[in-house]
């Protein structure tokens, strides 16, 4: 196992710059994932550690050994792409064992890890078929063993779900997490899917336009994010322009002064600022609520997801205001048209500045 140290990366393509002055250490076993939209610089950096391209400035650690500048094959990490990139005219062992007749393995050897290797990702009695024979999640296994079979000091997996289906997609979320948890390995993942990034994870750097935004554990993320870029991106959150006058935070969207659990951070004054609060955290009732932060509106939609039922509130002046609830059993869903209560409980507010603006 190996940690991941990222000094002040920096990677231009010509005019463009992909990735912007990086700093961050991953520690050695953790699950780490970087997450962002497309072309936020989250695959770029994937393939710096991989090795595939090299920073424009800054420098890449494994460990304290300096890797910036060592090429791909030298550095014992696997890599997991998006597409596979399996041997289709070859049989699940001959793609498995590809890297260890690389290194010169002897026959024995190279038989006996590739065993070893589809026994952990349950692939045994598939050990002679050919890939091309196989399911998206068996290919995407195959992947998975052929990476970990050279014994990497990291692994390195780039968007590898993209192409399953959702159920596939969660039953491949457990895979990968327990062989990650089995081998002990340290793994940097690369996701724009933020159900993967928040379950999967020890710690996420979330990504935009080539800037880190935050790192921080899944719940660190969800709970406290640092900008309305992140509150937005991580998960549903609603989203009020809010400014701050004669010691008091006033909504214009929602024409009311809203309070918060704590005082506002004296650095966060002269910014633009939002406030965020997740739907699951916004109290609605069809009887009267009594506290702060309490408005009136009507039901606009009622969407059923099985264990969860969202709601679109639609207060005055056009604004709009979404609400999740528990599956409690249909008496509990609130019907269109209906005029409501709600409460934005003050310690479930976040108040971050917002980057959407100046970007």
């Amino acid at each position: 196992m190996s940690a991941v140290n990222l000094s002040n990366i920096t990677k231009k393509f010509g005019n463009v710059t992909a990735v912007k002055e990086l700093d961050l250490k991953i520690e050695e076993g953790e699950f780490f994932t970087f997450l962002g939209p497309s072309g936020c610089g989250k695959t770029t950096t994937l393939r710096m550690i991989a090795g595939f391209y090299y920073p424009t400035a800054g420098k890449v650690k494994f460990n304290d050994r300096d890797m910036t500048t060592v090429p791909p094959e030298k550095r014992n990490t696997g890599m997991v792409f998006q597409n596979y990139a399996l041997f289709p005219h070859m049989t699940v062992a001959e793609n498995v064992a590809f890297g260890l007749k690389v290194r010169k393995l002897e026959r024995s050897k190279v038989k006996e890890k590739v065993k070893e290797v589809l026994g952990k990702v349950r692939l045994e009695k598939f050990i002679d078929r050919q890939v091309s024979q196989l399911s998206g999640g068996q290919q995407q296994r195959v992947a998975l063993a052929r990476a970990l079979a050279i014994e990497p000091d990291i692994l390195l997996l780039d968007e590898p779900l993209s192409n399953l289906d959702a159920r596939l997609r969660d039953e491949m979320r457990t895979e990968i997490l327990r062989l990650q948890r089995d081998y002990g390995i340290t793994t940097i993942y690369v996701t724009h899917d933020q159900v993967e990034a928040l379950s999967m994870s020890d710690r996420i750097a979330v990504f935009n336009e080539g800037r880190c935004q935050q790192i921080g554990t899944p719940t660190e993320i969800y709970n406290d994010p640092v900008n309305d870029f992140v509150a937005e991106f991580i998960g549903e959150t609603n989203l009020y322009n809010v400014a701050y006058e004669n010691n008091r935070l006033h909504c214009a969207d929602l024409g009311m002064d809203i309070q918060v659990e704590e005082p506002l951070d004296e650095r966060l004054r002269n910014q633009e600022l939002k406030i965020s609060i997740r739907p699951e955290a916004v109290k609605v009732s069809d009887e009267e609520i009594t506290g702060l932060n309490v408005l009136r509106g009507k039901v606009k939609i009622v969407q059923f997801t099985g264990a969860a039922v969202h709601t679109l509130i639609e207060l005055s002046k056009g604004v709009q205001l979404k609400v999740t609830t528990l599956n409690e059993g249909p008496f509990t869903y609130l019907q269109e048209g209906v005029e409501v209560v709600l409460q934005l409980p003050p310690e479930k507010i976040r108040v971050v500045p917002s980057i959407r603006e100046r970007a």
